[in-house]
């Protein structure tokens, strides 16, 4: 019997070895149909499934090595949704990427928004399914000040503030934020 976690909800298993190669293998015929459309040779992309939290898949290029990166718990809650939507999303993305090399594009441009119309596919930027039972980490919020409110910072600001690498302003009365104590 599967335990409940802190919110009374029983989590879920990450999409297994037969599911993963049935999403590498939608995502091949969607390169390769990309290919199609655009007239020219699209190597397969890594795909890992290593992505946690609400994101079901990212496409990523790091040290020029494109990748992308599908969240196993989500296909596992809604498995054909994202075979359907996630997978011609990301794939939209590289084939963008590929297709306009050094250029700075909008993630959900209209190159993107444009692929995703010749894939036949809506190009639906948002994910709005239950994600009931996947497992979900929750960043730290540490309290600042400004002269009109508190406010709750990220760490990833909270470190760069300390660390004196940044400085943030509230947007409502341009005060520096302060953390609360100082």
């Amino acid at each position: 019997m599967l335990n409940a976690d802190n919110n009374g909800q029983v989590p879920i298993e990450p999409i297994d070895a037969v599911q993963r190669g049935q999403v590498v293998q939608a995502t091949q015929r969607w390169v390769d149909q990309a290919a199609l459309l655009l007239q020219r040779s699209l190597p397969q992309p890594v795909v890992l499934f290593d992505l946690r939290g609400s994101t079901a898949g990212m496409f990523r290029v790091q040290r020029g090595l494109c990748s992308i990166r599908y969240n196993p718990w989500i296909f596992a809650r809604h498995f054909q949704e994202n075979l359907q939507h996630t997978v011609p999303h990301e794939v939209a993305h590289y084939a963008v990427h590929v297709h306009y090399p050094n250029r700075r594009l909008k993630p959900h441009g209209p190159q993107w928004r444009r692929m995703m119309q010749l894939f036949g596919v809506p190009p639906k930027v948002t994910f709005d399914l239950a994600l009931d039972g996947v497992p979900m980490r929750r960043q730290q919020r540490h309290p600042y000040h400004c002269g009109c409110r508190e406010h709750a910072v990220s760490t990833v600001r909270h470190n760069r503030m300390r660390e004196g690498r940044a400085r943030y302003l509230c947007r409502y009365c341009k005060g520096l934020l302060i953390p609360v104590g100082q």
